[in-house]
């Protein structure tokens, strides 16, 4: 089975440092404001989840479909934009494409989002 896609190795590497500790640089503001927008999309953040929710932490492309209520190519075009934005890995097995999410990519946002390393400056949130 091959990966489609080229697998990040250092997700927090590949972008930048925690938005509290320097300011950002032009190409880091870029690649960490093409993942946001990645998920900012209802239907992408949607799927992002149902695929980290499905069996074994993947989904395929068939059973997405249904799920969100959207065509194939839509779903399919979505889930490029969350490949292409370093959030999820493709693999081909046989016809079907099956997604997988990207080994700390959401964890890497979130550390850079993050006032402090201790998150202070932030309301418990409800």
């Amino acid at each position: 089975m091959a990966t489609v896609d080229l697998e990040l190795e250092d997700v927090s590497a590949a972008c930048c440092p925690p938005l509290a500790s320097a300011p950002l640089s032009e190409d880091d503001a870029q690649v960490l404001a093409g993942r946001l927008r990645a998920l900012a999309d209802p239907a992408r953040l949607r799927l992002m989840s149902l695929v980290m929710a499905g069996d074994g932490g993947e989904a395929c492309v068939c059973d997405l479909t249904g799920a969100v209520a959207l065509s194939q190519p839509t779903v399919s075009h979505h889930l490029k934009v969350l490949v292409d934005a370093g959030l999820l890995r493709r693999e081909k097995r046989g016809r079907w494409s099956w997604y997988r999410a990207v080994p700390g990519a959401l964890d890497a946002l979130a550390l850079v989002l993050r006032h402090s390393a201790t998150g202070e400056g932030y309301a418990t949130p409800r």
